[in-house]
């Protein structure tokens, strides 16, 4: 590994998102934290699981993340559930609100992770899976384990 290379260190997955929704698009985002937030993030005080993004104006924002208080902040420390903005260039904005205004699409983080000293957060554009093909994937998982039961046990 070079100099330059840093691996992603992943500080929280959504993956119940993967269970409910169709991934069309992914997308890496920064986000405007401030430093109590930084630090309880870097803790995996985190949870996405209930949030999801959202345009307000001309500017995205994540609605609902909630991120514990950093015990050691004392009085300066932040709000645990609050709007956060999104950072993105002004034409990944534009075609993503494009794409949010279709009837059933949204827009939702999969992913908080560290990339080199910052918090980046992974956002798809997601279309919501109908019951039956909820039971497709479990009924493709299944027999993926089975076929990989019996793989190993024939080796």
């Amino acid at each position: 590994m070079s100099k330059n290379d840093h691996p992603n260190i992943t500080l929280v997955k959504n993956k119940k998102a993967f269970f409910d929704y169709e991934i069309l698009e992914r997308m890496e985002t920064g986000i405007v934290l401030c430093g109590s937030e930084v630090k309880s993030i870097k803790d995996g005080k985190v949870s996405i699981k209930e949030c999801y993004c959202r345009f307000i104006g001309r500017e995205l924002f994540v609605i609902g993340m909630h991120v514990s208080e950093y015990k050691n902040a004392n009085i300066f420390n932040h709000k645990t559930i609050r709007d956060r903005k999104l950072l993105l260039h002004r034409m990944e904005l534009k075609k993503l609100f494009g794409k949010a205004e279709v009837a059933g699409f949204t827009i939702i983080p999969l992913s908080i992770y560290k990339k080199r000293h910052l918090i980046k957060v992974e956002i798809a554009l997601v279309r919501g899976k109908r019951e039956y093909d909820k039971r497709q994937t479990i009924k493709d998982r299944d027999v993926q384990k089975e076929t990989d039961r019996l793989m190993k046990a024939h080796r």
